[in-house]
């Protein structure tokens, strides 16, 4: 029996709450490539996919789980204002030397 893929850019819910998107799809490696909520990379094998038992779900609102940053990155600036490298990135680089 074939296995239905998912797309890229489907968000999914494991039975244990945990969020994940799929990323990338290799039908050569017969894999799925998915990005949990926290960043974290992962593939499953194409067979293995029904087994997985998730849930379709659409993507959150908070996307910010996978983004690798801390609060001191874009508190002390007015909401709206671009970050002080925004038009010049060496100037951001210059900055956290």
């Amino acid at each position: 029996m074939a296995v239905k893929l998912p797309s890229i850019g489907q968000w999914f819910r494991r039975p244990d709450g945990s969020l994940l998107e799929v990323v990338a799809i290799d039908e050569g490696d017969s894999t799925i490539e998915i990005q949990l909520f926290d960043g974290t990379i992962d593939e499953v094998e194409v067979e293995a996919w029904p087994d997985q038992m998730l849930i379709e779900v659409a993507a959150p609102e908070d996307w910010s789980g996978s983004v690798d940053m801390d609060p001191e990155d874009y508190l002390g600036r007015p909401p709206g204002e671009p970050h002080s490298g925004f038009h010049d990135p060496l100037a951001f680089l210059e900055e956290k030397l």
